[in-house]
């Protein structure tokens, strides 16, 4: 009898019933639509983050670059004099340390022995300098008339003519074409892959570094550098007279790479004349949850070091990621929430007016010997029958709508709000 009434009033009343669904639908798919944009936000921020920092660390340890105006950190070049052979190609290169203040590798050890610590792993950050091209002789070119008109001078002069003897004339052609070129060099231990600044890109073609190749002449290179300057697997790179052989190309899997070349720890630091140096310490925490209190004994215990975790570079990312996820997550979160309480509101107050019209059907089952609790069941159950199927049609309706936001969302972008220059994916900024 239960329910053969409440089928019975809802086909009589189906238009209400759709309206308090649509209501409640509309507002429940609002809900999981912001809150499905929200979370791809935070997880295209992490993505973002990650390209710019995170390189499958929790935090990363550096030391800031003090200013200095020392000379010796200015790029110089010198070429040896070719008396013989002129013309012959000149080429040499400088190799600086970039972006931080390099550490000892003994404060790599240091801090993963830290609490909460899993790992520390070092990296090397380094910026080269290529001048190349060559110079050419000028032809010396006798003058004839001024040589005439000396030897006219010198004759009148008593023996003085000739311009002195000498010829007369000037250098022409001859001068000097160099290329600069400036690349980037990350340092990284391959004896830990699983941290560094490599572990954001994916090898596309070759390999990667073997864990027994700390000290060979190996280099890994960034697809978009390798493209640029027509490199594959089995080229040779020359870094300071040293020749590398190209075993693998790597592409970033978001955002731009680390560094334009790889190389092991040991020889990039043996380039630099940074022997036991490195710029950046990579850490992995524990625990993901106590972050903050890695980042907290780090800086007590190892002095005159930065600690950064990816919810520090966040306050600093600026861009389309920035402002998107701010909307998402500030503006949509309270919208949501107010529409859905307006929503049931509305469901509520429509169903009251249905049933304050409904008096006289009410008081006609009392008298035919209906109970009020089991009118009130009555009520209730049409009631939640509305409710389940507004709630079924809104979490069709915002799976829907999150579809359609995934499939038209844009590319959101991010950069360091302080310029660049922090070290994004522990390298150059």
């Amino acid at each position: 009898m239960f329910f053969t009434y409440l089928r019975r009033e809802l086909r009589r009343r189906r238009k209400a019933a759709l309206v308090v669904a649509s209501g409640l639908a509309l507002g429940i798919a609002l809900v999981i639509v912001v809150t499905s944009v929200s979370s791809g936000m935070g997880k295209a921020q992490d993505k973002v983050l990650q390209s710019l920092y995170g390189l499958g660390t929790d935090m990363t340890v550096t030391k800031a670059a003090s200013p200095t105006a020392s000379a010796s950190d200015r790029p110089r070049f010198q070429f040896d004099a070719q008396d013989n052979d002129s013309d012959a190609e000149q080429s040499t290169d400088r190799v600086m340390v970039q972006g931080f203040q390099t550490l000892s590798t003994a404060t790599v050890t240091k801090v993963g022995k830290q609490g909460g610590v899993s790992d520390a792993v070092g990296g090397l950050s380094l910026q080269v300098l290529k001048v190349d091209g060559q110079f050419t002789r000028g032809q010396f070119q006798q003058n004839d008339n001024a040589g005439g008109a000396g030897g006219q001078q010198g004759g009148g002069a008593g023996g003085n003519g000739g311009g002195n003897g000498q010829p007369q004339g000037e250098v022409q052609g001859g001068g000097a074409n160099f290329d600069v070129n400036s690349y980037s060099v990350y340092g990284t231990d391959v004896t830990e892959p699983a941290l560094g600044p490599l572990t954001s890109s994916t090898i596309t073609s070759g390999r990667t570094f073997k864990t027994t190749e700390n000290n060979g002449k190996v280099a890994v290179l960034d697809s978009a550098y390798a493209k640029e300057k027509s490199l594959k697997v089995g080229s040779t790179l020359t870094i300071s007279k040293v020749k590398f052989s190209v075993i693998g190309i790597a592409t970033a899997d978001s955002g731009d790479a680390a560094a334009n070349v790889y190389l092991p720890l040991t020889q990039a630091q043996t380039l630099s004349d940074s022997k036991d140096k490195v710029t950046t310490i990579y850490v992995k925490a524990t625990d993901s949850q106590k972050i903050d209190s890695v980042k907290s004994t780090i800086q007590k215990n190892v002095s005159g070091t930065t600690v950064t975790t990816s919810a520090d570079l966040a306050d600093t990312v600026s861009g389309s990621l920035s402002t998107a996820s701010s909307l998402a997550t500030n503006v949509g979160k309270w919208l949501s929430i107010a529409v859905l309480i307006a929503a049931f509101l509305v469901a509520g107050l429509l169903t009251s007016s249905a049933v304050s019209r409904r008096v006289r059907e009410f008081g006609t089952l009392k008298a035919l010997g209906w109970k009020s609790g089991r009118v009130t069941r009555q009520v209730v159950g049409e009631a939640m029958v509305n409710g389940l199927l507004g709630g079924a049609l809104g979490i069709a309706l915002g799976l829907g709508g999150a579809y359609v936001v995934t499939a038209i969302s844009p590319t959101l972008q991010a950069q360091l709000g302080g310029g660049g220059g922090g070290g994004g994916q522990g390298g150059p900024g």
